[in-house]
């Protein structure tokens, strides 16, 4: 990672901490409070000693010093516990607006963007690399003026005490930040690589449990077994090189730490040998002096220490933040995100006018298109794999952005509220999606106050009932992950009978009965025909039998509509519609 880019994610690290600005601000008093609090008990503890060793003070004398002791190592307990509870709840609280911030963004981005990754690789993104911010705003950030506050605090009280000792731990204490940075150069990127590694893992893991039958039906176990292995074993050699440089930052932090309370100790050891008679101002050097520096000593160096064993997750941080800027600062097409309501409307009529539709990166996926979709009329879309029809239907649904016009009842589209022209549709694709835990939640999920008869009826239409006594529990069964209690059919049904409870005037079916038996595609469609009758619908299908009632037909190739017409005109002439039916007719 070059230096410039480090700096620009460091930058924007610390722009997400202004939303807990005030949580590290308190953690840094309390940091700060605790550093007095060493002081004090160091001059405390210095005293009792001298008093008892030197000046031969009565214990009884003492009572007071030890009680006042007592209290600063309780209050120094407290107040570390505090910090931490502080610590936490600023890091939680970042967390959670980045959450919000990535969840905001891929509900912006739709569907069609989130596809293009393995669902594996958004989980790593919004659950641990976000997790592994935790310590850099929790820890890190309130050490970094600690560790210039409190050693400057003990330099203060040292110096009029004893000046060798004071110069001693001034120039030994820059080769810990200076040996830091050079250990931590590397760390930051082999933090980014094992990020990458991670979500490349899961995804690739994740789409291989839901292709396992595939794969073993292809004699393709095997392999997939060697490649998990292959990129497990990849990530376990870049965690390992992210574990080695912490240790060795931290080896290098003990090492110049341990390296300059030695020598601190020497000079005082010869001092008090009377080989050494510089450092105290022309005075004997005190038994008071040597224990107070010595027990500051190591406390001098404990907030560069904790900086250093912090530094790590910086390093975590940036290489977490690099993926997630990319991320949200990710160029796309703009969706609808209208402002406007819909004007109301007992039905809904479509018009489009040179009509493109894009990706989300801004590549054509089809368009030109112009037609006009009746209030009230049912049209049904065919074409072969790959025409544009599925990218029609996201962009009426408003995943997809466009260029030109479609109108709804005159209104733009793209002005529209996207929650108020969505409350106007039923849906039904090709992978019924059942989220909820029981069969009853998942038909109730758009209604949940439908009346009991509403509910039946949508049953009863959407032939749910043939297998619903078959199941152990009835409407209250619960599904399982990826509805796997269920057939596909019978998780299409349920589908269906979803679209049909829910009230709409533009019904939008997906090549519903894709991947159905030839039992389960006649009921579904039996029962979707019936429906499309109460609205305006447009039915993008491979089945061309399942078109003949249908008010028109729209042959699509290429991205456009080449041949609209009833289905007997089109039958009739010998343009694509009828290429179509014969391929079709070979096929059975």
């Amino acid at each position: 990672m070059n230096k410039t880019r480090q700096q620009e994610l460091i930058r924007w690290l610390k722009q997400q901490s202004s939303r807990a600005r005030n949580w590290i601000r308190l953690s840094m008093m309390l940091g700060l409070l605790s550093g007095l609090l060493i002081l004090t008990q160091a001059w405390l503890l210095a005293g009792l000693l001298h008093s008892l060793i030197i000046s031969h003070t009565p214990r009884e004398s003492l009572i007071q010093g030890f009680l006042f002791l007592a209290l600063t190592f309780l209050l120094r307990a407290v107040i570390t516990w505090l910090r931490e509870r502080v610590g936490f709840i600023c890091g939680r609280v970042i967390r959670e607006e980045m959450r919000k911030m990535v969840l905001d963004r891929l509900h912006l981005l739709g569907p069609a963007w989130i596809q293009g990754k393995p669902a594996g690789s958004w989980a790593t993104l919004i659950l641990e690399q976000i997790d592994d911010m935790q310590d850099y705003y929790a820890r890190y950030l309130p050490q970094i003026s600690l560790a210039g506050i409190i050693p400057l605090l003990i330099l203060i009280s040292i110096f009029p005490i004893n000046w060798a000792a004071g110069l001693i731990l001034l120039f030994t204490a820059p080769l810990i930040p200076l040996f830091m940075a050079l250990v931590g150069m590397g760390a930051a990127d082999a933090n980014r690589r094992n990020f990458a590694a991670l979500a490349r893992l899961s995804g690739s893991f994740l789409d291989s449990l839901r292709g396992l039958d595939t794969l073993r039906l292809f004699h393709r176990a095997d392999a997939e077994t060697q490649q998990i292995t292959a990129s497990t074993e990849s990530f376990r050699a870049r965690t390992m090189d992210v574990l080695r440089l912490a240790f060795l930052s931290s080896a290098v932090l003990e090492f110049f730490a341990s390296l300059s309370i030695a020598i601190v100790a020497v000079y005082f050891g010869f001092s008090y040998l009377g080989e050494l008679n510089f450092g105290s101002y022309g005075t004997p050097v005190t038994l008071f002096a040597g224990f107070l520096v010595l027990i500051l000593a190591p406390e001098f160096f404990q907030p560069l220490r904790d900086l250093g064993t912090f530094y790590h997750a910086k390093a975590q941080a940036v290489g977490a933040a690099e993926s997630l800027l990319t991320f949200l600062s990710a160029q796309t097409e703009q969706r609808g995100t209208g402002t406007q309501a819909l004007s109301p409307s007992s039905s809904v009529k479509l018009h489009a006018d040179n009509l493109v539709i894009l990706s989300p990166s801004g590549k054509t996926l089809a368009g030109p298109l112009n037609f006009t979709l009746s209030a009230g009329q049912r049209v049904a879309v065919v074409g072969v794999s790959g025409a544009g029809k599925s990218s029609l239907i996201n962009a009426l649904l408003g995943f997809l952005p466009y260029q030109g016009s479609l109108s709804v009842n005159g209104q733009e589209l793209r002005d529209i509220l996207p929650a108020d022209w969505r409350k106007n549709l039923s849906w039904v694709g090709q992978n019924p999606h059942l989220p909820e835990q029981t069969l009853r939640a998942n038909i109730l999920l758009s209604q949940p106050d439908a009346s009991e008869q509403q509910l039946q009826s949508a049953i009863e239409r959407a032939y749910v009932s043939e297998f619903l006594a078959l199941l152990p529990q009835g409407l209250e069964t619960e599904l399982g992950d990826s509805a796997a209690r269920l057939s596909v059919g019978q998780a299409q049904r349920i589908a269906v009978a979803r679209a049909l409870l829910s009230p709409c005037q533009l019904l939008l079916l997906d090549e519903p009965t894709a991947s159905l038996d030839a039992q389960s595609e006649q009921r579904v469609m039996s029962a979707l025909n019936q429906a499309s009758y109460q609205q305006t619908t447009l039915m993008v299908t491979h089945q061309l039998e399942s078109t003949v009632d249908y008010d028109e037909i729209w042959v699509m190739q290429q991205g456009k509509v080449i041949e609209q017409g009833s289905y007997a005109q089109l039958a009739a002439q010998s343009g694509p519609f009828a290429h179509l039916l014969n391929q079709r007719g070979k096929e059975l």
